[in-house]
């Protein structure tokens, strides 16, 4: 009887929460070990489905280095990274595309289906709703061309949100065009955060293989504003990688994001237990109308 009384506590826990966030729109960047490790990966699409039936609107955006990196071995191409962007010419681009739009995303919307979603699984080409150019990354004061790799330009959230609003849960792989019809390809987290900045979302949330963004101590932050990223920025608590996830989330909260939340994707139904508990387990970076 206690078991049961503390499940029924959970639940009572998480209903103002729930009355919060229903009907509201909810991006989730989905990277890292939840999509390599099958418990992981089963675990974070059944936190989507109970999302969506619950009222919330989740949409997902995904990555896939791994899996475009292990295509290119297979045909013999070689990977290279500049600033943590892949260098990417016109063949690799033809594999980027083609691994992202009709594998990744596709594994991901069957698993969602199977386990009792709808899913519906596109790209920024489709409509062309992700309008993007030419990526130019800085190398000790130069603009280099890293080939096919794409800024967003614009993002028209009509398809997305008519998807969302209703019963489905868009997937998105994240290859946008430009107004010649050139593809590209861009970082997940860019997209997602643009995304969320387009729909007006509630919530956006980055699945990581970190337990979030910590202090000079090594404790993670759990709550924390804008204003004090930047500062951790300068006195280098946050450094390295975290820098441009971090500030591709302040850009989300700049364009009317309420929250952004970094979580430790490793973490079994980390998406359930960030939303609907008291002080979730990972860090939640506060815009000024949250």
């Amino acid at each position: 009887m206690e078991e049961l009384i503390k499940k029924a506590g959970i639940l009572i826990e998480a209903l103002p929460y729930i009355q919060k966030f229903s009907n509201k729109t909810v991006v989730v960047k989905y990277g890292g070990n939840a999509m390599i490790n099958d418990e992981l990966k089963n675990s974070v699409m059944e936190d989507i489905i109970l999302l969506k039936y619950i009222g919330l609107n989740p949409i997902v955006v995904h990555g896939g280095g791994p899996d475009i990196s292990a295509a290119l071995n297979q045909f013999g191409i070689k990977t290279t990274f500049i600033n943590g962007l892949r260098v990417t010419d016109s063949e690799t681009m033809r594999i980027a595309q083609m691994v992202l739009v009709g594998k990744t995303n596709k594994e991901i919307v069957s698993l969602l289906n199977c386990k009792g979603g709808k899913a519906i699984g596109f790209c920024g080409i489709d409509g062309g709703f992700i309008r993007c150019e030419k990526h130019m990354t800085d190398i000790d004061g130069e603009k280099q061309d890293l080939g096919f790799v794409g800024d967003i330009v614009k993002v028209d959230p009509h398809i997305i949100q008519h998807i969302s609003n209703d019963a489905y849960i868009p997937v998105i792989a994240p290859i946008g065009m430009d107004d010649e019809g050139q593809s590209y390809n861009i970082n997940a987290d860019s997209v997602a955060a643009a995304i969320a900045a387009a729909t007006s979302a509630e919530k956006l949330i980055l699945l990581t293989d970190v337990e979030g963004v910590k202090d000079d101590n090594g404790q993670v932050i759990f709550e924390t504003a804008k204003d004090e990223i930047h500062e951790m920025i300068q006195s280098g608590t946050i450094s390295g990688g975290m820098i441009p996830k971090v500030l591709g989330c302040l850009d989300a909260l700049d364009a009317g994001v309420k929250g952004v939340h970094i979580i430790d994707g490793r973490v079994p139904h980390c998406l359930l237990l960030e939303i609907f508990t008291k002080t979730g387990i990972g860090t939640l970076i506060k815009g000024s109308n949250y």
